[in-house]
């Protein structure tokens, strides 16, 4: 067998699996991007034991242009959220696109401060199962000028190993 970027043999999902990810794929507005091709953002690619698939949606040149993680505590003080949001400005008005989790606290506030400029959420989830569910608004309102990554497969549930994952 082929073998992965961590050593591990690569596994073919039953051809029933594929169809229903290409399904679901559709029903989300969504598409892949394997490593190397054009729409697999650059920057992701360059990275140890880059994903080999991933699923995307919303405005996919946002993922082609300068990039900047903010991420931050879930339960961060009004002064580290006040910090967050002008830093995030600044960023997007310097025209990077700011890049977070959809996590409560920090990321939450990257999201909405950037959501005009371009913003993308990398989840530990599958695309239909955004965590935590409040923030499925803020996703959409963001898809018109940013985008949505992801790794997991369409209905998977973020638990708390795959946080560390996304992550990366």
């Amino acid at each position: 067998p082929r073998l992965m970027p961590r050593g591990r043999p690569a596994k073919i999902a039953p051809v029933e699996d594929i169809e229903r990810e290409f399904e679901a794929a559709a029903r989300r507005g969504a598409v892949f991007a394997a490593l190397g091709e054009a729409d697999y953002p650059v920057r992701l690619s360059r990275i140890d034991a880059a994903p080999p698939l991933i699923a995307l949606c919303g405005h996919l040149p946002a993922l082609q242009r300068s990039t900047v993680a903010i991420v931050g505590s879930r339960n961060a003080s009004a002064a580290g959220l006040a910090f967050a949001e002008r830093l995030t400005r600044g960023l997007a008005e310097a025209g990077f696109v700011i890049v977070s989790g959809l996590a409560r606290g920090i990321d939450v506030r990257a999201h909405k401060t950037s959501r005009d400029s371009g913003t993308v959420a990398v989840l530990a989830g599958g695309l239909d199962r955004i965590y935590p569910a409040e923030h499925q608004p803020l996703l959409e309102s963001l898809l018109a000028r940013g985008a949505a990554v992801s790794e997991m497969p369409f209905g998977w549930e973020a638990r708390g190993r795959d946080f560390p994952r996304r992550n990366r």
